[in-house]
């Protein structure tokens, strides 16, 4: 049977992913492109990249996503997932897919959940997992009015140049950058990430406290940078609060 619904989803994928043409008349309009970079480097053990995963899985199982996403003019994004660690050491696991009703984020979460682990180790190159990032946004085969990078990581950059020298020309793009930090290892690290790494208008860093609070941390978070809501984090709780029985 796993065998079978792993088939289905591969299936359904093969429909919603768009040809990377590259042709800006070919491009599909989305309120949003959404890159998910998800830290794969040495300081992760297997348990912990299973609890990243589990954390999305269950983050776009969510209504309340599909509710953030049906805010939008549009009411659709395309959104994508890569894993990073040292210089050069980057996978997009999850290809492009489209999002707009409960169907396509269905298939979605499917795909996070039986998704391996292909970068098993390294060090720590934020600023190349935002180089890499900004690459696939060229060849998304979506357009929409805003593009950010997602970054959730537990170590600060010590691979490749500075991140905010990155970070910087991606905003001066139109590229926003947020930042979920993991504070298992570095306990100053949401600090790091405010002054390093994020950038762009309505920009922010959550805190997960542990890989054990992630679930939590990344859903409160995608719920608000999906729906584009203010910076403090109120509005995205009372979403959460709204689908709660």
């Amino acid at each position: 049977m796993v065998r079978i619904r792993r088939l289905l989803v591969a299936l359904l994928l093969s429909c919603l992913w768009l040809p990377t043409t590259g042709r800006a008349d070919d491009a599909i309009s989305v309120d949003l492109q959404l890159i998910l970079a998800v830290d794969s480097s040495g300081s992760i053990n297997a348990d912990e990249f299973r609890l990243q995963m589990e954390g999305l899985t269950t983050a776009f199982r969510n209504p309340a996503i599909l509710e953030a996403i049906r805010r939008g003019r549009i009411g659709a994004i395309a959104v994508t997932l890569i894993e990073w660690a040292s210089v050069d050491q980057q996978h997009q696991s999850v290809a492009w897919t489209k999002i707009c009703d409960e169907e396509t984020m269905a298939v979605f979460a499917d795909q996070l959940a039986v998704t391996p682990r292909f970068i098993p180790g390294g060090s720590t190159s934020v600023s190349d997992a935002l180089n890499y990032s900004s690459r696939l946004f060229a060849k998304s085969g979506y357009v929409s009015d805003r593009r950010v990078i997602d970054v959730s990581g537990d170590g600060s950059n010590n691979s490749g140049i500075p991140p905010d020298t990155v970070r910087d020309r991606l905003v001066e793009a139109g590229i926003v950058i947020n930042g979920l930090a993991i504070l298992n290892d570095e306990p100053n690290l949401k600090d790091y990430y405010a002054a390093s790494v994020i950038g762009g208008p309505g920009s922010f860093v959550l805190v997960a406290e542990s890989y054990e609070t992630f679930s939590n941390a990344i859903l409160s978070k995608l719920i608000q940078e999906i729906a584009a809501l203010p910076t403090s984090t109120s509005l995205a709780l009372e979403m959460l609060r709204q689908r709660q029985p």
